[in-house]
């Protein structure tokens, strides 16, 4: 049974889930910052995924990545795979503008995390919702 790595739990908001992946949203307001986690348990490495799940992976994130740059204007798109710290397979989509709180260099580390008030979550979910389409379903 899937499981999301507790880091990942207490660092992050659920919006919804893809056919394969869960769909976060990184509890920093400094960056537009999503994370795809495929729903497979004990999944630390992209290659334990069989080819099926492997194409959903980066159908589910490249898509998320266009949706992102377009919603929230980005110049450029962060899309990453690192797992130093937590070893569950996610996938970093980072919308990123130039003269953000980190441009140009990476977003980890680089200043502490400014969490969302529920207003601001509520505002990036209106805004998913007018296009995420089609086999995304938003939790409650």
């Amino acid at each position: 049974m899937f499981e999301l790595d507790p880091r990942l739990e207490h660092d992050t908001v659920a919006i919804g889930d893809f056919p394969l992946c869960r769909l976060l949203l990184m509890n920093d307001a400094n960056y537009p910052w999503f994370i795809v986690v495929p729903r497979r348990e004990e999944t630390s490495e992209l290659f334990q995924l069989d080819a099926s799940d492997q194409q959903a992976l980066w159908r589910e994130a490249t898509a998320l990545a266009e949706i992102v740059k377009d919603t929230f204007q980005a110049d450029k798109m962060n899309v990453a795979t690192l797992g130093n710290v937590v070893s569950q397979l996610h996938v970093h989509v980072i919308a990123r503008r130039r003269g953000d709180a980190a441009w140009p260099a990476p977003v980890w580390g680089h200043r502490p995390a400014q969490p969302y008030a529920a207003e601001q979550v509520a505002a990036i979910r209106r805004k998913l919702e007018l296009v995420m389409t089609g086999e995304f379903r938003f939790l409650e």
